[in-house]
């Protein structure tokens, strides 16, 4: 007689690692995603129990592919760094991220919005980061007894999970790390980089300049007699 196999055995839940959606919208929404992942990647690159993703779909129940969200960028702490299609919950030792960070798009309708939201404040993440680069706003909530409340102010907050500040000036957001050190761009990175190694040539050519003075002086004191190294 052939065994019977239930469904639940025939059956295998698919949990998709792309929604149909694009990444980003526009090129000032993705400028600010890499910025934000990358900064806070670099912030914890030495510690192997942080995990920052961008993009990344979140399934927070086992067995519900339709209840996910792909933050913009999502941290959690207490999960090794690596590779993921998505992040399952239940086989994260059931971790939640506990910092979010959306970038609103010109598409991004006040519905869809407090979609978000009401996802975080149920699927509990600690802190909610919403920034909004065409009108320069940033909002921010924290959970508090339970429930996610609004951060006011939100100039010249600091994260209680990162450490990172937040400012928001004329040009918009500027982030900074615990170190006072700003979060940069991968352009205005390279532009540092450039900057440090125009100094340190302009160094090496100062200092092989006083050098070849030096050997110029030392041979004139020989034609004179006069050793240099007595001197």
């Amino acid at each position: 007689m052939t065994p019977q196999t239930s469904t639940a055995e025939k059956t295998e839940i698919i949990y998709p690692s792309s929604d149909g959606q694009p990444m980003a919208d526009s090129t000032i929404q993705y400028q600010w995603i890499i910025k934000i992942q990358g900064g806070i990647d670099a912030l914890f690159r030495e510690d192997p129990n942080v995990f920052v993703a961008g993009d990344l779909l979140w399934y927070p129940v086992e067995g519900r592919p339709d209840i996910c969200q792909a933050p913009d960028t999502m941290v959690v702490f207490g999960r090794p760094k690596g590779d993921r299609r998505s992040y399952l919950q239940w086989r994260e030792d059931n971790i939640t991220p506990q910092v979010v960070f959306e970038i609103r798009s010109h598409s991004d309708s006040q519905r869809k919005l407090d979609k978000k939201l009401t996802f975080y404040n149920r699927y509990p993440v600690e802190e909610y980061y919403l920034y909004d680069p065409e009108d320069r706003e940033l909002r921010g909530w924290l959970r508090t007894e339970g429930l996610l409340e609004v951060i006011d102010p939100i100039q010249g907050w600091v994260s209680p999970r990162l450490g990172v500040r937040f400012e928001l000036g004329e040009d918009g957001l500027e982030l900074y790390r615990p170190d006072g050190q700003r979060f940069l761009s991968y352009l205005e990175l390279d532009e540092q980089r450039q900057s440090f190694a125009q100094r340190a040539e302009q160094e090496a050519q100062r200092a092989e300049q006083e050098a070849q003075r030096a050997e110029r002086l030392a041979a004139k004191l020989r034609e004179l007699n006069i050793d240099p190294d007595s001197l």
